[in-house]
């Protein structure tokens, strides 16, 4: 901690065991005082415990043994995590622990979590169709804690791997998913942003279904659609009157939403999500499809990816209104000035559009 007061570090990597004082109880006071850093914790515990101890400071956990290549890798990534050009934002998004989740969602899944005989199969179904509750449920199945050999993008397969003990520990003794408050967003705005990016993950999956892509790829599709727009959580609820500034102009004048962020805070959802979801380390295809579900052309990629179907999706899906929530003023979310010619490619993409795509 006097280094760190003399200098500034971008990453900070710690045993979960050391004397005086625990990784967990070091990344909690980095977290206090230097929010915008890094955070990375060793551990040969890899018992539900330790992990519960650490989620709350820790963006990404390695277990040790920890092979160097492994955290070479980790290092890499974190260090090619974009910062944001607003200090002020990025130190916020840097010390969340979660996302908010939906309320109505939210106590599904505790109350199923109550119950004698929980069914984890309704508890991932639940899980799947919700932003916070999947990115929060990535983090932690990849970790290396896990010692998986391949990145999971599934929120199912994600809740099995983590079982009914560690979802009872997030969710109803740590407390790290809460439900979503917001003081300048209504219920019906809300309700409407949870459809339609769950409608998006159902549209970029059958989008990548179609292509024939592998089986990784559609669910990181999947993923991918239904994150897109949690950079929007993260500033309703993070940002407050910040983002209400940002949402008059959108309203009042006719903005889009990418350029009156831009003009606000200096960066726009879609970096804010991908921000966050690199320092968790959730899977890269994952994080660029979020990144550029608004220009998919801002990728050097060729060929078919996360980015053009989410972006695909996201262009479809907000041509129409889906939910007949008519109170609400969906302009707020639309993707005005989004490259529709990336779309053209595929006709046969339209007909996802005829698809039951809303939860109900």
């Amino acid at each position: 901690m006097q280094l760190m007061e003399q200098e500034t570090f971008d990453i900070v990597v710690t045993d979960m065991r050391m004397p005086v004082m625990t990784g967990a109880q070091l990344l909690e006071e980095v977290k206090r005082r230097y929010p915008e850093c890094s955070r990375i914790i060793l551990s040969g515990q890899a018992d539900p415990d330790t992990i519960m101890r650490a989620v709350d400071p820790t963006h990404q956990y390695l277990a040790k043994p920890c092979n160097t290549s492994e955290l070479k890798k980790r290092l890499v990534r974190a260090f090619a995590v974009r910062g944001l050009k607003n200090p002020e934002l990025q130190a916020v998004v840097s010390g969340l622990e979660a996302l908010p989740s939906l309320p109505a969602l939210y106590m599904e899944v505790t109350s199923e979590l109550e119950n004698r005989e929980p069914s984890i199969a309704r508890i991932a179904r639940l899980i799947s169709e919700d932003m916070a509750m999947t990115a929060k449920m990535l983090q932690l199945v990849n970790s290396a804690f896990f010692g998986l050999r391949s990145r999971v993008s599934d929120p199912i397969q994600a809740v099995q791997m983590l079982g009914l003990d560690t979802l009872r520990a997030l969710l109803l003794e740590t407390h790290v998913l809460e439900k979503f408050r917001s003081d300048i967003l209504g219920q019906p705005e809300i309700t409407y942003l949870w459809k339609h990016s769950f409608a998006v993950a159902r549209f970029a999956k059958g989008i990548a279904a179609f292509e024939k892509a592998d089986r990784q790829m559609i669910d990181d599709c999947f993923t991918a659609g239904l994150l897109h727009d949690s950079g929007k959580l993260i500033l309703s609820s993070a940002m407050g009157n910040k983002y209400k500034t940002v949402l008059d102009l959108v309203r009042k004048d006719a903005r889009t939403l990418i350029d009156a962020e831009a003009e606000v805070l200096g960066c726009n959802h879609a970096e804010v999500a991908a921000y966050l979801l690199g320092l968790w380390g959730l899977p890269e295809s994952v994080i660029e499809g979020v990144a550029q579900h608004h220009d998919p052309m801002g990728s050097d990629q060729t060929g078919f990816s996360t980015g053009l179907a989410t972006h695909a999706a996201v262009f479809f899906m907000s041509s129409r209104h889906l939910f007949g929530c008519r109170t609400v003023s969906h302009s707020i979310w639309n993707i005005s000035g989004t490259r529709a010619t990336a779309t053209g490619k595929r006709p046969g993409w339209r007909l996802f559009r005829a698809l039951p795509l809303c939860p109900t």
